[in-house]
């Protein structure tokens, strides 16, 4: 081959070189302006429900310098894509009401149509949060009448990942008795309720899996801050746990691609999963709390949990119980600000950890809700154990929340209506059966085998027969006035 030859070959080579480059530059520029589009999570859609009252964070991805503008009931906003690719931007407080269009525009246009201003729930937790209404008691006649439609709900699927996710596959969905039943049971009667009680659009967000873990809810960093907790976060101790159980892992699949939506608060059910360290939970719950305020930037927002129900055998004695001890972990969160507590203790059954009556539990935390969030005058509480002092052989017991007077409550099994559920110890930490009546607004307990009391239990086990109640109907929530190490100190 002449030198000639090989240099027009080479010439023909760069040539060709330079068409693929030129080629390659043009399909990735318009693969970049593909991709560059406008776009919103799913946590956003039509027939959605936008939190009244609040401003409403509105986020998305878009092309880098792009200018976006929003637009929903007369107002505007805009902004520009940031370097990343990455842009958000507040819509002013509105009034509940719709329907309404939300206009997302930039190089294209998104319209969301009949979206509502209204007040925006989460519902999270376990398998007793994600119980479906077609399998709720008395479930077909609840779905044929469930036709409500300014309820709204939002399931996000199950999905888990070690890395924050940005976004998953669903839609809002119009409450109807077409499409009802896959809902969260205890979702639907707490969002009927408000609903009907307020006369306002509803919006229901349901976060839940089943055996789910408190700390998978939890951001891996929040929990690796506290040593008691960080060997929750280590690779040996992932790789030997299921993937709805594993820290963080919820967290980052599940709860990362709602944030910040704006919402009215968070109602949840979870603990199950984490009564056998339910001394731990006393350090976790409190944490979850923290770490969702956080994410959301929306300060100390309404936080309501349902007590775990009654479960398992009954027994003969006074005995430990580890989810007695969760309890009183889930109930030690009352000291945080604005976190409420419906108990549960009358709505378990024995032999299913998923009782299916759920409208007493949902109808509770919306009353819940109605008088500490929408400040409605109505009792929302069981009694509360207060004090207790000795009189003679006596343990003599106060409570708060005795709303028209602490009574047997009206379930209660036995022609004689007497107070069950008490125990009583002395310094030997032996507890027995006692004997209980209400004088004067007050419970008094005793036993012959304690002569000097020093400490008494309510409702300490896992199915305790238990009756205190006040006279509006509402259960006492379990307590012990000791402080002696429980079963579940060094569970891990």
């Amino acid at each position: 081959m002449t030198p000639t030859s090989l240099a027009a070959q080479k010439q023909t080579l760069n040539k060709a070189t330079a068409r693929l480059l030129i080629l390659y530059c043009f399909v990735f520029l318009n693969a970049s302006q593909l991709h560059a589009k406008i776009s919103l999570p799913h946590v956003f859609g039509d027939n959605m429900i936008l939190q009244c009252s609040a401003k409403i964070p509105i986020w998305g991805t878009g092309a880098p310098g792009e200018e976006v503008t929003v637009e929903i009931n007369g107002q505007t906003q805009t902004t520009i894509v940031d370097s990343s690719g990455k842009w958000r931007l507040d819509i002013p407080p509105q009034e509940a009401g719709g329907p309404f269009e939300l206009e997302i525009s930039g190089t294209n246009k998104l319209v969301y149509k009949d979206v509502y201003f209204g007040e925006v729930w989460i519902c999270a937790g376990q398998s007793n949060m994600s119980f479906p209404l077609k399998r709720a008691k008395d479930a077909k006649s609840t779905i044929e009448s469930a036709r409500f439609s300014r309820i709204r709900f939002l399931t996000v699927p199950a999905q888990s990942s070690e890395d924050p996710l940005t976004d998953f596959d669903g839609q809002w969905q119009i409450c109807s008795p077409e499409n009802v039943g896959e809902l969260s049971a205890v979702a639907y009667f707490f969002g009927r309720n408000i609903h009907e009680s307020l006369k306002k659009p509803v919006g229901l967000i349901v976060l839940a899996w089943g055996g789910s873990t408190c700390e998978a809810w939890i951001d891996r960093s929040t929990l690796a801050k506290f040593p008691e907790l960080k060997p929750l976060t280590e690779s040996d101790r992932l790789a030997q746990t299921i993937e709805s159980q594993k820290a963080g892992f919820l967290h980052d699949g599940m709860l990362r691609p709602i944030c910040p939506f704006a919402i009215k608060g968070v109602i949840w059910y979870q603990g199950e999963s984490n009564a056998s360290r339910a001394w731990q939970y006393r350090t976790l719950f409190p944490l979850l709390i923290a770490n969702w305020r956080e994410n959301w930037e929306q300060g100390d927002f309404p936080f309501y949990y349902v007590q775990l129900p009654n479960f398992m055998k009954t027994k003969d004695k006074p005995s430990a119980s580890a989810w007695a001890e969760l309890r009183e972990a889930q109930h030690k969160t009352l000291s945080i600000r604005n976190v409420g507590e419906i108990v549960a203790i009358d709505l378990g059954e024995a032999n299913n950890l998923h009782p299916k009556d759920k409208e007493p539990i949902g109808d509770r935390l919306a009353r819940l809700a109605l008088a500490k969030t929408y400040r409605k005058d109505l009792p929302y509480s069981g009694p509360q154990f207060e004090s207790m002092k000795i009189v003679d052989n006596k343990a003599v017991l106060t409570f708060t929340h005795t709303d028209k007077g602490l009574c047997v409550s009206s379930k209660s099994d036995g022609p004689t209506q007497e107070l069950t559920g008490f125990a009583i110890a002395g310094k030997d930490q032996k507890f027995y059966w006692a004997n209980a009546s209400i004088e004067n607004n007050q419970v008094v307990v005793s036993a012959p085998e304690v002569p000097a009391p020093v400490a008494v239990r309510y409702a300490w086990a896992d199915n305790p027969n238990c009756n205190l109640a006040n006279g509006v109907g509402l259960p006492a929530s379990p307590f012990r006035t000791d402080d002696w190490v429980g079963v579940t100190v060094d569970a891990f």
